[in-house]
């Protein structure tokens, strides 16, 4: 009989069964194959996974824990310029105000306020190319304003805070830097 053939090796020819009967006989044989490959296997297969996963996967791992803090940090530093600037644009009188600026990045970037370098500029252009000379130093206004001629043009001061720190990350992931230097720029026209 066709049904007393099933646990032979070989293929099988079920001539009276129908077909649903046939479908679950070699699927019956199929599971009896896999079974039997993995008695002979003893785990092997998820020893070697397990091993890759942890040689390959840990480093990745690390690697993108290293890269997410010094990100953070960046977008920390660049914030703190930011911070600055603002502080900054609210009038003249702030904007020569050097420590007030430098105050006010530290203060936003609190965990850096001791290691990260502030550097605020403060400088004059011509309305019509805002983009072109830079005019500095203690004459800059009166340099710019008689630079500024014609119709609609005239001096616009503007103010740029430059922040910078370097960064050691806690997790530290061989094949990167062990330290990074971070820098932020933040600029604002000053408000009269």
């Amino acid at each position: 009989q066709p049904g007393d053939r099933l646990g032979q090796a070989g293929p099988v020819i079920m001539q009276n069964a129908s077909p649903t009967r046939q479908v679950w006989s070699r699927w019956k044989r199929r599971c009896d194959d896999l079974r039997r490959g993995l008695r002979e296997e003893h785990g092997s297969s998820l020893i070697e996974i397990t091993l890759i996963a942890f040689f390959f996967g840990m480093p990745l791992l690390f690697g993108t824990g290293e890269v997410a803090c010094v990100v953070y940090d960046s977008l920390e530093i660049s914030s703190a310029a930011h911070t600055g600037a603002l502080y900054a644009m609210q009038s003249t009188t702030y904007a020569s105000n050097t420590s007030g600026i430098t105050n006010a990045a530290k203060y936003d970037a609190s965990d850096f306020s001791s290691t990260m370098t502030v550097t605020p500029t403060v400088f004059w252009v011509c309305a019509t190319n805002v983009g072109g000379t830079q005019y500095t130093g203690s004459n800059a206004q009166a340099t710019a304003q008689a630079a500024c001629t014609g119709s609609g043009n005239h001096a616009l001061e503007f103010v740029q805070v430059a922040t910078s720190a370097t960064v050691t990350p806690l997790i530290h992931c061989v094949g990167l830097p062990a330290t990074y230097t971070l820098k932020g720029s933040s600029t604002m026209e000053v408000e009269q």
